[in-house]
């Protein structure tokens, strides 16, 4: 998902151990709750984007 982020222009994003088990629960809910796994991509990815912040790493907004 890292390379097809990347692929696309899209800040990707990285499941660290704190929203593992939210990411597995929204890959189970999904049929029944598309916007949980939705919601923990996009957490995950607002850590990255800190990170990029941080170093200073431009990316589209």
């Amino acid at each position: 998902m890292f390379k097809e982020c990347l692929k696309y222009n899209i800040v990707p994003f990285i499941i660290e151990d704190n929203l593992q088990m939210f990411y597995y629960r929204g890959l189970k809910e999904w049929k029944n709750e598309k916007g949980y796994l939705r919601d923990t991509c996009l957490t995950a990815q607002d850590k990255y984007k800190a990170y990029l912040d941080y170093f200073r790493i431009a990316y589209d907004k």
